[in-house]
């Protein structure tokens, strides 16, 4: 019988340990496909804070290099810099990234590194105990916000996509889910450009991609997805963003 799917040489057998319903093992999968696809596996480097994204290390057979919560892009800066012929990516959830590396994130696209960064949003703190994270909706209830989130006392949600869209050393930018198999293609097409931007050294590339968290939302993994659906998407626009010139001919 022909073999039409199995696991991606882009990761390791160690199996994935997340919650049940956690979409990390999909969007992982995805970004091990993209690097298999584009027989980059051996030349690629990643980096990983603390949190959930970071056992990334643990499941892509690519190196890895571990960084302080917040830190990875700066790591990841460093290492491109370092090591220019490597395809340098990190990959942060979006309280890592969007909170107390918000600051690399906007630096690293204004300097326009050369690097691909993956951010996982599931719009709260997830290893850590469901805390209020930048990305958390108005209304959305939390561990440290029980009554939901209050844009009078909390502000709004933080949408960092749209942000670093931008700023000028961003060439590709984009927001995508994976909530259905349309969007699951739909958010490897994003991956692998991200990728592709890389390759051709045209400039920084980051794509968000929305998340479930059924244990922290308190939902089952189907009524989860709902949620996203019906809460998370009219708020985070999905698409893409920011096509630079130089890179529509990719």
């Amino acid at each position: 019988m022909e073999k039409i799917f199995g696991r991606s040489k882009g990761l390791t057998d160690v199996p994935f340990s997340f919650c049940p319903g956690c979409t990390h093992g999909i969007i992982m999968r995805l970004i091990a496909e993209v690097l298999e696809e584009l027989d980059i596996i051996e030349d690629t480097i990643g980096v990983s804070p603390v949190g959930c994204a970071g056992f990334s290390q643990d499941f892509f057979s690519c190196d890895f290099v571990g960084a302080a919560h917040g830190r990875a892009q700066a790591v990841g800066t460093g290492i491109k810099r370092s090591l220019p012929d490597k395809i340098v990516f990190t990959y942060q959830g979006d309280g890592d990234i969007a909170a107390i590396g918000t600051q690399h994130a906007i630096h690293t696209a204004a300097r326009g590194e050369k690097i691909t960064s993956i951010m996982v949003n599931n719009a709260i703190f997830g290893m850590t105990g469901g805390q209020m994270a930048p990305t958390t909706l108005e209304g959305m209830k939390t561990s440290t916000s029980p009554y939901g989130r209050n844009i009078g006392t909390n502000g709004y949600p933080i949408d960092l996509p749209k942000l670093v869209a931008n700023l000028e050393g961003a060439v590709y930018v984009a927001s995508v889910s994976v909530d259905s198999p349309k969007n699951i293609n739909q958010a490897k097409k994003a991956i692998k450009k991200a990728f592709q931007v890389q390759q051709a050294g045209l400039g920084f590339a980051f794509v968000s991609v929305l998340s479930t968290c059924p244990t922290n939302w308190g939902l089952t993994p189907s009524d989860s997805m709902k949620w996203l659906r019906e809460n998370m998407m009219p708020v985070y626009e999905l698409g893409e963003l920011k096509v630079a010139e130089e890179v529509k001919s990719l």
